[in-house]
């Protein structure tokens, strides 16, 4: 007897193809959905995903803040630890969509956000992996989440584009204001040391008086009580005025330039 065998339907090349090519278009759908949703703040779904991730921020520090009382309950604690964990989820999430949408994913990973992003949620896993003392101070870390924030406001957008802007002015004025901080400092030394060899023992102390007098704040803890070294004092007052106001010119004319940008 013979019996003839079954025909087994094979899926051809071509419907593999086909339903590897729908995979594949859905996948990009997929990421095309999550990254209109994080990328753009002009969608409705980008708008309420900013506004979450945002009150997910101003709660962890409040969390982080609650959490230094202490009066606090075992409750409490362990109701802000559990919070904590659901927040870093969170960010670890939205971390790992930013990595995933992103098309030039080490250049987003190198950048200030990118960095910022990982700062907030790398406390968290250091200090539940190792458990060692000296890793504390990584929570301190956590702050850097306050960072998170300029994301998702147009005017610190605006801001930073302002700084790029005048970058290179106020990198010569950073450089000039150090210069004239260190005349300063050795101008006074050499005013009031003979008078306070104390208060003014050598430049790096006259340093300080330096900082303060220029960015005219003026502790008052360390003075000059020479003729020359209050006349020297007077004239560096006046430079600390210009020291004051003209990078806030530079910004404000930066911010001019980054408005108009925008409209």
């Amino acid at each position: 007897m013979f019996f003839r065998a079954k025909d087994k339907t094979c899926p051809s090349d071509s419907q593999i193809v086909s339903e590897q090519s729908v995979k594949l278009q859905n996948g990009s759908e997929m990421i095309a959905i999550i990254k209109n949703t994080i990328q753009s703040s002009e969608s409705f779904s980008g708008k309420a995903f900013d506004l979450f991730i945002q009150i997910m921020i101003i709660l962890s520090l409040i969390s982080f803040s609650i959490e230094t009382l202490p009066s606090i309950t075992d409750e409490t604690r362990s109701f802000l630890y559990n919070f904590e964990i659901i927040s870093v989820s969170i960010f670890t999430v939205e971390y790992i969509a930013r990595v995933i949408c992103a098309e030039e994913k080490m250049k987003f990973v190198f950048s200030f956000f990118g960095i910022v992003d990982l700062l907030a949620i790398l406390p968290f896993y250091l200090a539940t992996g190792l458990d060692l003392r000296s890793l504390r101070s990584f929570r301190l870390l956590r702050l850097v989440r306050i960072l998170k924030l300029a994301r998702y406001s147009a005017a610190v957008r605006r801001l930073h584009r302002a700084f790029i802007i005048a970058k290179e002015e106020l990198a010569l004025f950073l450089f000039a204001a150090l210069i004239v901080l260190y005349l300063a400092g050795v101008g006074i030394y050499y005013f009031e040391y003979p008078a306070q060899p104390d208060a003014f023992c050598s430049i790096f102390h006259s340093l300080w008086w330096a900082v303060a007098t220029l960015t005219t704040v003026g502790y008052g803890d360390i003075y000059p009580i020479t003729v020359g070294g209050k006349i020297f004092t007077f004239l560096i007052l006046i430079i600390g005025l210009g020291v004051v106001s003209i990078p806030a010119g530079m910004i404000a004319s930066a911010l001019s330039k980054a408005r108009e940008m925008d409209n």
